[in-house]
């Protein structure tokens, strides 16, 4: 197998997440940066994580790296690249790009220069002006940041977050990458109750019950890179049937509850979907109604910030109730993710740890409220993800 330089990208904030999954995953000397974790695998690994990871955007294949000050040396370093052994006389060339702090500024031109280069290229061996481009489809990248120049393949095609369950979704939803990276980071096992107070069209709870399950995200989709010779079906047909080999029977229940009846039915609509209906317990509850007598369960929430869904006055007083229902909750870890610049003021307390994140555009800070852990969790200091 041919080796290749790896990137799973992810959104800002989630690196390190991304790194810790691969680490679980096998994979060491793993580079990490501002939105992306690089590392070195074969066309197995290329499958694997596209099919593995819970958090990442997508995976690429670093094609070169080299210094681009002009035209000119952006399209000699292009045509450098032997596309043509990576891309079949009839594969769709698709470019897009960005440029950051770079003398070649215009996206657009450096898109028109890679695509001349890579055409160029192809000439070399098919000895022909004209592509058809109605085959398997090679998205390249071109990415300059301060006059450097990166090309990458997109392996993945429609982002990670496109697990393939939610076709439906509530008025500010959350993508599955997020959603799962919140649960991890709530340190959340199938042994304790779970729950999502504002659960909306159900992401967060269907994202932990795919992970209490060990159910592989990108197990019921397909990958742009599928179609490419490069990876053989078999790879593929390999590593989905040992993932639907790993999935456990776990036994748990997570309480997704929301006052909007009507975004509830998509939230159940996309738990059976996702195969997970049978472990989420959907319910019209406002948050002001909820209680437990359990001991130990894990709240994880997105409620709302005040930037997409209802006014600040109304925003305000949800927070105060969150603070005073949750206090009540006997020995419960919150986790509630945020936009609000005051969000700990009206919650009436201090986040024990918060961590900065992104949700789309919008700045978040991730409150963590750390309960204590059952007896035979105690020992657990650090987040873990299995993959068993």
């Amino acid at each position: 197998m041919a080796q290749y330089t790896i990137i799973a990208t992810s959104t800002f904030g989630l690196e390190s997440m991304v790194a810790l999954e691969l680490k679980a995953l096998g994979y060491d000397n793993l580079t990490t940066e501002n939105g992306k974790v690089t590392f070195a695998g074969d066309e197995r690994d290329i499958a694997q994580c596209n099919i593995w990871l819970r958090t990442a955007d997508r995976v690429l294949i670093k094609v070169a790296e080299f210094e681009a000050t002009d035209f000119e040396e952006l399209f000699q370093g292009t045509l450098r690249i032997r596309w043509e052994d990576i891309i079949p006389q009839n594969g769709k060339m698709h470019i897009v790009g960005k440029s950051v702090k770079s003398k070649l500024f215009s996206v657009k031109d450096c898109q028109a220069i890679v695509k001349k280069a890579v055409v160029e290229a192809m000439k070399r061996k098919y000895r022909t002006d004209w592509f058809e481009e109605n085959g398997p489809v090679y998205k390249i990248e071109i990415a300059m940041l301060k006059d450097r120049a990166t090309l990458t393949i997109d392996t993945s095609g429609p982002g990670l977050h496109k697990r393939g369950y939610r076709e439906q979704t509530g008025e500010a939803p959350l993508r599955e990458t997020l959603a799962a990276a919140l649960v991890l980071l709530s340190r959340w096992t199938p042994e304790r109750i779970f729950a999502d107070p504002f659960c909306g069209s159900g992401t967060i709870p269907v994202e932990a019950a795919l992970i209490g399950r060990n159910i592989a995200p990108g197990l019921k989709r397909s990958f742009v890179s599928e179609e490419w010779a490069q990876i053989p079906k078999e790879i593929w047909s390999e590593i989905r049937g040992d993932a639907a080999a790993r999935m456990n029977d776990a036994t748990f229940r997570i309480l997704a509850s929301d006052s909007d009846g009507e975004v509830l039915k998509k939230a159940r609509d996309n738990a059976v979907r996702a195969g997970v209906d049978d472990y989420v317990a959907f319910q019209k509850l406002s948050v002001e109604e909820f209680r437990s007598r359990k001991k130990y369960g894990c709240i994880v929430c997105n409620p709302p910030y005040g930037e997409r869904i209802g006014d600040s006055t109304e925003i305000e007083s949800l927070y105060k109730t969150m603070g005073k229902v949750f206090a009540d909750l006997d020995g419960w870890s919150c986790f509630i993710l945020s936009a609000h610049p005051q969000f700990q003021r009206f919650y009436g307390r201090r986040a024990d740890k918060n961590r900065k994140l992104f949700n789309g555009d919008i700045r978040c800070y991730y409150y963590q409220y750390l309960g204590p852990l059952p007896k035979r969790h105690l020992i657990e200091k650090e987040q873990s993800i299995v993959v068993s």
